[in-house]
């Protein structure tokens, strides 16, 4: 394709020469049959495992493909770029490995894992405002003061034409798809899958995921103005603004585009996490929060999805994984309201452990007012086999005279 013009849309043979270009520095990433996913959901699901990068996202495969596209004069210049991680990451990696200067502007609340692994691959980061779009004011700066090239997210040909070969392999992998899912920011992914998908096996669906929190692609192929706003777990694709010429191209190839709860994106996020063995971040789940979603409209269909990312924050996904817990009542915190005197909780904690129950954290309170002088509350914190194992924990303290209240939401575990 002609490399002067970044927004003319690629075409399918742009792509299979992008896949050249990439092959043996970019992973072939495997697609494979996800068991206890179909079980879950009803679907026929395959896991496309882009979190297996280099850079744990499918990122690097656009950004490499933009930066050797660059002429000797605009490597020189270096390059800078706006992104809330995994783009970033994309672009540092493949410029330290090109001998090209990269300059990063991420947003304040990028989570650190992200910032720390940008800097660790050697690009300049600037920590500029809260969100992406006030990130690219910045970048708009630096490119003035610098002549540093714009390496764009997702609006961009040759990042869609990179991004595009995610598509090929899926078709080669298992061309009987009868759907794909698709995370959805800014477009890139989606447009460059939607490409090669429809370009090779047009019977497939092709459906892009959004967090409602930030609807752009759905709302811009309505013709709509997207009200977006708030703190999405899928940060990555928290984008207000659609890129153009993804938008253009999904209008014409994408099926539909539709949008989850935050809720069922950190349900996703769990799931990766507790079936498959595998980090997952909110924008890379957000496929099977759709597929969770709506388990109807693709029971017994053939469905890949796209696991884009994994690049989460650690503590964020042990809370997920207790708040989940929590949730299934496989951990409970409870109140009990007993008489302060020696032998008690040595009893309880007994009576526990006799019944099946794992005590995690112990909270032992003397001075609240709704218990008497004489008395104190202990808040538990138990690992049980799920609801029924719980409440016959709670029954059998309950035949011991104690008063029993469950506690929402549970006491934090460290």
């Amino acid at each position: 394709m002609n490399d002067a013009s970044p927004h003319a849309a690629p075409t399918l043979a742009d792509i299979q020469s992008a896949a050249g270009l990439i092959d043996g520095v970019v992973m072939r990433t495997p697609f494979l049959p996800a068991p206890r996913l179909s079980a879950l959901t009803g679907a026929d699901v395959h896991v496309k495992y882009e979190n297996l990068q280099a850079t744990s996202s499918f990122k690097e495969r656009g950004a490499l493909v933009k930066l050797l596209s660059l002429t000797a004069g605009e490597r020189k210049r270096g390059v800078v770029t706006m992104s809330a991680g995994n783009h970033a990451q994309a672009v540092a990696y493949h410029a330290q490995r090109l001998g090209i200067r990269a300059t990063i502007v991420m947003p304040r609340p990028t989570p650190f894992v992200k910032i720390a692994a940008t800097r660790g691959f050697g690009a300049e980061v600037v920590l500029f405002g809260e969100t992406l779009a006030e990130s690219q004011g910045k970048v708009s700066e630096i490119v003035a003061d610098t002549d540093a090239l714009l390496v764009h997210p997702y609006d961009d040909a040759q990042v869609i034409r990179g991004q595009g070969t995610v598509g090929l392999e899926l078709v080669a992998d298992r061309p009987d798809l009868d759907a794909i899912l698709v995370p959805v920011g800014g477009g890139g992914l989606v447009a460059g899958i939607a490409i090669a998908v429809k370009g090779l096996s047009p019977k497939t669906q092709v459906i892009g995921v959004e967090t409602e929190l930030y609807p752009s692609m759905q709302a811009a192929m309505r013709g709509e103005q997207a009200e977006c706003i708030g703190e999405s777990l899928a940060e990555g694709i928290a984008v207000k603004h659609a890129g153009k010429l993804p938008v253009a191209i999904c209008k014409r190839l994408v099926d539909d585009v539709v949008v989850v709860s935050e809720r069922k994106i950190e349900e996703a996020v769990a799931a990766y996490l507790m079936f498959q063995k595998t980090m997952a971040e909110g924008a890379g789940a957000a496929p099977l929060a759709a597929l969770l979603s709506d388990r109807a409209r693709f029971h017994g269909r053939r469905v890949g999805l796209i696991l884009a990312g994994g690049n989460i924050d650690p503590r964020l996904a042990a809370s997920i994984m207790v708040r989940e817990l929590a949730r299934e009542e496989r951990i409970v915190a409870i109140r009990i309201f007993i008489s302060d005197r020696p032998g008690v909780l040595a009893a309880i904690s007994a009576a526990i452990g006799e019944h099946g129950g794992n005590i995690l954290e112990v909270l032992h309170h003397r001075t609240m007012l709704n218990v008497p002088p004489k008395g104190a509350s202990v808040d538990v914190t138990i690992e049980t086999h799920g609801p029924e194992h719980a409440g016959a924990i709670m029954a059998a303290l309950a035949d011991m005279g104690y008063r029993v209240e469950r506690l929402d939401p549970p006491v934090t575990v460290s």
